[in-house]
């Protein structure tokens, strides 16, 4: 469970966040959705521990955040842009993580599915960009996480990829964990998004489903019923 209530952050003299609250109870993929600067990926890294607020609270598994650390051990993590010393090959920094983790893993299964195996032996500065993205998708996936947080985590990749990850997103789902995720994509959003969290300008003025987004608006389809919220 992820329990927010009136986050504010702020750098500077830019306010970020404004008084964001929202509950997250129960399994199923939630998309949190806005333009950018809305204040998703800030939320997102709020909730890893990575950014601290200015003021409110935050509950991760009925455990706050605030002088804590523990609970991160059980949020699996995709950024949307993944930084690791360059030198490193593929297999060096998948065995370090390994060893900071300390958990139980399923590396060599993700390794296969996304076809690294002849790319374990390459330094990272040699792959494309589609191929660091396959190896942050096993980064983040190969430990039992509860809560899987994806930060545009489309990035790059090939159709054969985009659909084991969203296969791979799916087979999470259905496990009963929760899944946070950011992207421009309305077509993956509408297929596994069971509801939408709408940021605009660091307030929330949208959570529901999908079907319940378009009545709203008044529009057919996602694509549409987000452009209507952006020109409130």
């Amino acid at each position: 469970m992820i329990q927010v209530e009136n986050l504010n952050k702020s750098f500077g003299k830019l306010e970020v966040l404004k008084g964001v609250s929202f509950v997250v109870n129960r399994p199923g993929v939630f998309a949190i959705l806005g333009h950018n600067g809305s204040g998703k990926t800030t939320l997102l890294k709020i909730i890893l521990g990575m950014v601290m607020p200015n003021s409110g609270e935050l509950t991760v598994n009925d455990t706050a955040i605030k002088k804590s650390w523990e609970y991160r051990k059980d949020i699996a993590y995709l950024p949307q842009i993944a930084r690791f010393p360059d030198n490193l090959t593929v297999n060096e920094l998948i065995n370090m993580i390994l060893d900071i983790r300390n958990q139980k893993a399923r590396e060599k299964e993700l390794i296969a599915r996304f076809g690294l195996e002849r790319f374990l032996d390459k330094k990272l500065s040699d792959l494309s960009g589609g191929t660091r993205q396959k190896v942050n998708i096993v980064l983040a996936f190969m430990f039992n996480a509860d809560i899987c947080i994806l930060d545009e985590p489309t990035a790059g990749l090939d159709p054969v990829s985009l659909l084991e990850l969203k296969q791979l997103i799916e087979e999470e789902k259905q496990k009963g964990k929760i899944i946070l995720i950011t992207t421009h994509i309305m077509s993956l959003v509408e297929e596994l998004s069971q509801e939408i969290i709408f940021l605009l300008d660091g307030k929330i003025h949208f959570q529901g489903s999908i079907d319940e987004l378009n009545k709203k608006t008044n529009e057919t389809d996602l694509e549409h019923a987000i452009a209507a919220m952006l020109k409130t």
